[in-house]
């Protein structure tokens, strides 16, 4: 095999990515494949994302990998943890040679006299050129633009002699100690950020244009940690995801269905951590839950900092920023020595490259998403977007079992192409993320869709997922599915792969 084609190109190293390339070491171990990867390092966004307090905003026991136990005590871990957590699982399944770092997808095009995709690679460090090709094109690039992430457009931005900084930028000697912090956000960065710099800064205050639902978790899982006595612990990992997969989809369900009873809940929740004396206005959003994602966060850190006077929440829209601060639409000002803008990501699809088909560019808002995993008309290319409603690697993991499958249905019968193809005009203008937050609507014009029934539906629904992904027949009425010529079948696989 040259060192420039593989049976499976994988893009990302993150999360994903690795956790693709042990399924594909697992399920299809005849397979040759290579990781590009833009950064130097491993670990997506658990090594891009460096700001104090990093975490993830799912359980361990979900956002770990359904083939290897998360086995730590902390049930939202840490982002170096989590990156360890990678690391580890890549070294475990000696995929880490399969990985060139340094090198940025830019475009990939297919070719179906050739049926092969040419992948155009920059290698970061000097701009260089380089090319490789591949069969099957698998995209893990996750959904946000690595370079930047979302700042609005301030005014008066440029008049702050502060230190203005975006989370997903921070820098390593920054010193907060003493000063005073405004952390712009509301969302899973602010509520994170806010209690892990109360303690070292001034003052910290949350000034939010809105608030957010926020759910207290306990940092540690207590019914698995006496679980691990008795049992295996994989036995223990395995019950404990089961049971956090029904508990999320519960919450969900219940949410859609009796909203009324769930927001009740969750703001009696938060007023018995904040007291009696604390303004709930500043924990009363406006929409129902789970129109957008909610915020976790462990034993009630946010509430505690908030309730101890260590922090403060403000609810009010920016006027202008100043010399000193932000002026608000209400007239008052809030000083501040660093301005963190935790507002948000900058959604891209495929880390921003260029797809083509047979020359025709491939618009993204003008296909439609098949299972989730593959884009109409698009041949040999799936790409992960994992759940908005629960952790991402649930779906992550089941793409890649589907995807490895996939591959193997096609080597066992000569197939070399699969294209899905919309036979019944099922458009819609309906993105496919499935939710109303102002990142998603921002990047609505650069998203796929979901049509108006399956398969071009995207469920966000583990328990309907299972069973069509890792269990359900793969050749459908969708599907196109195009043989190999005889003069490759007879070589077998690796023959049509090498030709």
């Amino acid at each position: 095999m040259s060192n420039n084609h593989f049976d499976v190109l994988i893009i990302g190293a993150g999360l994903s990515g690795i956790g693709a390339a042990c399924h594909l070491s697992r399920q299809c171990p005849e397979r040759s494949y290579a990781i590009i990867e833009r950064r130097e390092r491993m670990g997506g966004t658990w090594d891009l994302f460096r700001y104090p307090g990093i975490r993830s905003d799912s359980d361990m026991f979900t956002l770990g990998y359904n083939f290897r136990p998360w086995t730590e005590a902390k049930v939202l871990a840490d982002g170096p943890s989590i990156r360890n957590y990678i690391v580890d699982t890549a070294k475990e399944y000696k995929v880490e040679d399969k990985i060139r770092y340094g090198r940025k997808m830019t475009g990939a095009r297919w070719s179906s006299s050739q049926n092969r995709w040419t992948v155009d690679l920059v290698r970061e460090e000097d701009g260089s050129a380089e090319q490789v090709t591949c069969q099957f094109l698998y995209c893990c690039t996750g959904y946000y633009n690595y370079d930047a992430g979302y700042t609005p457009d301030f005014p008066g931005v440029d008049d702050f002699k502060g230190q203005l900084v975006h989370p997903q930028k921070w820098p390593e000697d920054l010193d907060y100690s003493g000063k005073k912090v405004v952390v712009i956000g509301s969302g899973a960065t602010a509520v994170t950020l806010v209690p892990a710099m109360a303690d070292k800064a001034g003052s910290v205050t949350m000034l939010q244009r809105s608030p957010t639902y926020v759910a207290t978790v306990p940092q540690e899982d207590p019914i698995s940690a006496n679980l691990r006595r008795f049992l295996p612990e994989m036995a223990v990992y395995r019950l404990a995801r089961a049971r956090n997969i029904a508990l999320q989809r519960m919450v969900f369900k219940l949410s859609k269905q009796r909203p009324k009873l769930v927001r009740r809940a969750l703001l009696a929740a938060a007023r018995r951590q904040l007291g009696s004396e604390f303004d709930m206005t500043h924990f009363k959003p406006q929409y129902n839950p789970w129109d957008e994602r909610l915020c976790a966060v462990p034993n009630g850190d946010l509430f505690k900092v908030l309730r101890k006077g260590k922090a403060d929440v403000v609810t009010d829209h920016i006027d202008t920023f100043t010399e000193k601060g932000i002026r608000l639409k209400s007239g008052k000002e809030l000083e501040a020595d660093i301005i963190i803008t935790a507002t948000g990501l900058d959604l891209q699809l495929l880390g921003g490259a260029s797809l083509t088909v047979d020359g025709e560019e491939v618009v993204p808002k003008d296909t439609l998403v098949y299972r989730g995993l593959m884009l109409r008309d698009v041949p040999n290319m799936a790409l992960v977007f994992g759940y908005t409603n629960s952790s991402w690697t649930l779906k992550a993991d089941l793409v890649s079992e589907y995807v490895c499958r996939l591959l193997n249905y096609m080597a066992r019968n000569g197939i070399e192409r699969v294209t899905p193809r919309d036979q019944e005009g099922c458009d819609t203008d309906d993105n496919f993320v499935g939710l109303q937050s102002g990142y998603v609507q921002r990047a609505a014009d650069r998203l796929p869709r979901q049509g108006s029934k399956a398969p071009w539906q995207v469920l966000n629904n583990y328990f309907k997922d299972l069973p069509a992904l890792r269990f359900g027949r793969i050749e459908d009425d969708t599907l196109e599915f195009s043989p190999a010529p005889a003069s490759r079948r007879r070589g077998g696989l690796l023959a049509m792969l090498r030709s």
